[in-house]
Formats: C-alpha cells, sequence, structure tokens
C-alpha cells in the first residue's frame, strides 16, 4: 500500500516544512519554498543491508583506483581519471555542449560504458557519434528515464562506466511529481549515487542550471556528489572551459579547455596560441597579459576603443570581465594618470570568449586602454602582468615564474611586471624583465 502526504520544502537548502512560507525558515531566501508530494511504499527499491562500524586502522588506505580516460583536458579536471564509484555532477547551459563532451568520454574510453538518454533518441545520438569520427563498440545507448529499470539494465550490462543525461528527465515512480521537480531529483540522485557506492561504478550525470546559473536542482544535490564540474562558455565562441568547482579525489584549481568546431569538441593543449592574435599590423588599443586559470598561465588579449562620447552619459561597456571592474580602472587612470577620460566612450573586450576574474590582467586592461587614448601602437611581443592597485601602485601576483615560462614561450621579449615581484631569475638572454612600482612609470616609460 503507498501512503502520500504533502510538504514544503527549500529548493536551496531543502529545508521542509508543514506549509507554505515566502522565506525559508532556514536559510532566509525569499520565494524558494515549493509544494511536493511524498510516497512511502512498504518496499523501498533502495536494497538494505546491515553494516558494521570498522576500525579506522582496519581500513585499506591504498590510493583510489582510477579509470583513465583518453582525454587529456577532462583528465586534468578530475584528477587524471575517474575513481570507481565516484558521481560526477557535469552542470551548463542549454546548447552548450554537454551531450557532446559526455558522449565523446563514452566513445573514447576503452570500457563498457552504458550512456542513459532522456532527451535524445538512439538516432540522434548516432548522428553526433558519427560527427566526432570516434567508435567504441563497447558503448551502449539506452534511452529511458524510469530510474529503477536503468539499475535493472545496468544489472544486466554491468557496464564501468555510466552516464546519466540527464537527471532533469530521471524519475521513479515512488514519488508522485513531475520530472525535474525537486523531489524526482534528489531522489533520483539518492539512487543512483547508492547504486554507484555498492558497485564501485563511476556516474556521470548531466544538469542543467537555472537562469541565475546554478545547476537547476536542491542545492544539496551539490554536497551529494563527489565531484561538480560546471562547463562554461559563450554559444558565440568557439572555446568552452570546463572548472572544478568541488573534487573529493582532486583539485578544484584545474580548468580544461576545449575548441568548439564542426567535428564536434577538440582539447586546446596550448591556449594561449589559440587565444592570441597573429595578425601584425600595428593596431592600437592592443595589449598582452597573462591570466591564471586554476593553475594553468594563458595569455590573454585585450583589446580596448576610446571615443568621444556623443550623447550626454559616456558609454561604459566590457566583456568577458566585470563592469565594476572596468570603472574602477578607468578611475585609477584618470585620478592616477592624469588622464581625462570622464568624456570618453570606453569599450574593453577579452578575446575568445573568456571570462576572467584574475586581478593580474589589470596592468594589461589599463595598458590597452592608454594605448587606445593615445592612439599609440603597444609591440606584440610586449607582455604585462600586475595587478593595478586604487592609489596607482602595481601590485605583485601569485605564481609570477610560472606566468614568465609562459609568455617567453610565446615569443615574448619584453615583461612589465611589479618592482615587488619576488622572481628569481631576473636577467636573461631571451627575454628582458621591467619593473615598475606605479602607473605614472608605466605611461612614462612606453608613451613617451
Amino acid at each position: 500500500m503507498v501512503k502520500s502526504k504533502k510538504i514544503f520544502q527549500c529548493i536551496s537548502c531543502s529545508h521542509e516544512t508543514s506549509k507554505w512560507t515566502g522565506k525559508c525558515g532556514e536559510c532566509g531566501e525569499w520565494n524558494t519554498v515549493s509544494e511536493r508530494i511524498v510516497s512511502k511504499s512498504s518496499k523501498s527499491s533502495i536494497s538494505s543491508s546491515i553494516k558494521t562500524p570498522q576500525r579506522i586502522s582496519d581500513i585499506s588506505g591504498d590510493k583510489a583506483e582510477r579509470i583513465p580516460i583518453n582525454d587529456i583536458e577532462f583528465n586534468r579536471v578530475i584528477g587524471n581519471g575517474l575513481v570507481k564509484g565516484s558521481v560526477i555532477l557535469l552542470g551548463g547551459e542549454p546548447g552548450i555542449g554537454k551531450s557532446t563532451l559526455t558522449l565523446k568520454i563514452a566513445l573514447k574510453l576503452k570500457e563498457k560504458v552504458l550512456y542513459i538518454s532522456g532527451e535524445e533518441s538512439n538516432e540522434q545520438i548516432k548522428l553526433r557519434a558519427n560527427r566526432l569520427k570516434f567508435n567504441n563498440d563497447n558503448c551502449y545507448i539506452y534511452n529511458e528515464t524510469e530510474v529503477n529499470t536503468i539499475l535493472k539494465t545496468c544489472e544486466e550490462v554491468f557496464p564501468k562506466l555510466i552516464i546519466i543525461d540527464s537527471i532533469q528527465t530521471i524519475h521513479t515512480q515512488e514519488i508522485d511529481a513531475i520530472p525535474g521537480s525537486i523531489s524526482q531529483i534528489k531522489h533520483c540522485a539518492e539512487i543512483l549515487i547508492k547504486y554507484a557506492k555498492e558497485k564501485l561504478i563511476p556516474i556521470i550525470i548531466i544538469g542543467h542550471i537555472t537562469k541565475d546559473g546554478a545547476i537547476a536542482g536542491p542545492k544539496v544535490l551539490e554536497h551529494m556528489v563527489d565531484t561538480v564540474l560546471q562547463f562554461e562558455g559563450d554559444k558565440n565562441h568557439l572555446y568552452r572551459l570546463v572548472r572544478s568547482i568541488k573534487n573529493r579525489f582532486g583539485s578544484t584549481n584545474e580548468l580544461g579547455i576545449y575548441e568548439m568546431n564542426e567535428r564536434g569538441l577538440e582539447e586546446v593543449n596550448s591556449p594561449s596560441k589559440m587565444l592570441i592574435s597573429t595578425n601584425q599590423e600595428k593596431l592600437s588599443g592592443i595589449a598582452l597579459g597573462c591570466s591564471l586559470e586554476g593553475v594553468r598561465p594563458i595569455m590573454i588579449e585585450s583589446q580596448a576603443l576610446t571615443s568621444a562620447a556623443t550623447y550626454g552619459n559616456p558609454q561604459r561597456s566590457a566583456n568577458g570581465i566585470d563592469i565594476k571592474r572596468l570603472n574602477m580602472l578607468l578611475a585609477v587612470i584618470e585620478k592616477r594618470g592624469g588622464m581625462k577620460l570622464s568624456q570618453k566612450d570606453v569599450f574593453l573586450n577579452i578575446t575568445g570568449g573568456l571570462k576572467i576574474q584574475d586581478p593580474a590582467i589589470d596592468l594589461s586592461m589599463v595598458c590597452a586602454i592608454l594605448s587606445s587614448f593615445f592612439d599609440f601602437y603597444i609591440d606584440h611581443k610586449i607582455c604585462f602582468i600586475g595587478e593595478v592597485g586604487l592609489s596607482g601602485e602595481i601590485r605583485p601576483v601569485s605564481r609570477i615564474e610560472q606566468r614568465i615560462k609562459e609568455v617567453t614561450k610565446m615569443g615574448i621579449k619584453k615583461i612589465y611586471l611589479s618592482k615587488y615581484s619576488k622572481v628569481s631569475q631576473v636577467e636573461s638572454k631571451d627575454y628582458l624583465l621591467i619593473k615598475v612600482g606605479k602607473l605614472q612609470e608605466i605611461i612614462q616609460q612606453l608613451f613617451k
């Protein structure tokens, strides 16, 4: 006999109450409490077994066994292979390439893989596989959305990897709610995670995101899984980024970069070569910097345009960085550098569609703005690495030697950096380090 009851649950913290409230009493968020119906059955589909406590000295402390993946970028992000029994949650905007990435992993893995799709037919997945030009006879496609039926199929196939596309389409008949609701997502995720831990089979779960950029469903879902990956990028640009937000078996400082083309997603082993323009024209408003994405240095090209404001209020536009950061740098340039930009339209762009938060590219953005203001060409063999403070000082940044190694590998001959940076090797025949302490020094040395 199945019994059901009505409860109200917060989608942010999963706090449950017996009545609806406009504000969650646990996390304080407004308009996050929604109704759900819970069904209780006398027989649970999740197998339960009695376990006894173990001494910590009796537990094996060997390194977690991993399944290597023939994908350098994805391997880097998850920590050099899939840990058996781990659950990975991959989130991203619709159409960004989540299904393409997971299918590529399934086709390149030389193990038995069960790809479960609740959104596309088998024929649609086959067409995508033909475009990727990979083949794996051990990759099985299964179109199903009921979680208990999926687990029965897993018992028959017994794959080495399970891919769920997506968790919002999976449902169970034990919950009286539509697929994609909070109760369905949470309960189905619990069943899948329990199965992965018991059978030591890694599972990759694809999840949609909300308009705010968070993974759809209860926030507790991110706490339940072992790894949370964010798949970022703009559909109008070529590059896609895989960031690790949470990783129980590796570092969260790694970044994977892919290029989307007619053959699908391809790994980018040297992103600096792809992001830096090869145009040799002497154009103003362009300056090179070096950003650290995780622990990976990447050369960034900053483009700026300043022009007289046609209308009353000057325009400020930024692509790839926070607009507040741009306004702050403009105020520093005007106050500390003496440049009159209050009546200028300023447009700033980070090439490649990347979104950069590293303050180390402040100096390159400032130099790009000054280059456009003076209409002065900056040599493409010059790179700027430094954070610009409110008082106009050039502040040091982390991992400076790693950044120098990356930019010199790309043929940079002159590097401007903070005089407070701790660099072991100052002199070199291949490049020149120019240390500056204030913004005025940059203006005097570069824009004479």
